[in-house]
């Protein structure tokens, strides 16, 4: 697989690649994440234009889609039932990770690459999200609490520092 800025002309690809995103959590149960059209095109062109969006190939197809932005992270300023591994190194976000069901390894793939450029990389997910635990916690990340989103919604906090 092969990872690369991702730009406009990709937008269609990476809202199809979101779509089945939600498709593959709703059929996993998780049917409170990813709602009211979040993530919407408005927030994957804020991406873009930012430089913190990235696709994923397999081939030509783009079969993933993250975004990776540096710190600070203000939701992570406050750290609920636990703490960060450490919190004063600059590190990385990984949001908005989606990939399409027929292909694999592509959150490996997404965490090969951040950490080939950041050590100290923070990511969250979605108490009902278990799939993405599930890859969180194989990949090596360690619990940390409970973050708070700035609308107040839960979720779960991971760290792994290399």
């Amino acid at each position: 697989m092969i990872i690369r800025g991702a730009n406009t002309e990709d937008i269609t690809s990476i809202m199809t690649v979101l779509d089945a995103a939600k498709g593959i959590m709703r059929a996993s149960g998780n049917t409170g994440q990813w709602v009211n059209g979040y993530p919407s095109l408005e927030v994957v062109e804020a991406d873009i234009s930012s430089g913190y969006g990235f696709v994923v190939l397999d081939g030509a197809r783009i079969a993933g889609y993250f975004a990776y932005i540096p710190s600070p992270e203000p939701t992570y300023s406050y750290i609920e039932g636990g703490s960060w591994l450490e919190d004063t190194l600059l590190y990385h976000v990984v949001h908005r990770i989606g990939s399409v069901p027929e292909v694999h390894g592509v959150f490996r793939a997404i965490m090969d690459w951040c950490f080939e450029r950041e050590r100290n990389i923070r990511i969250d997910t979605y108490r009902d999200n278990h799939i993405m635990q599930h890859c969180i916690e194989s990949y090596g990340f360690t619990y940390c609490g409970i973050i708070y989103l700035a609308d107040g919604a839960p979720r779960l906090a991971y760290q792994k520092l290399l």
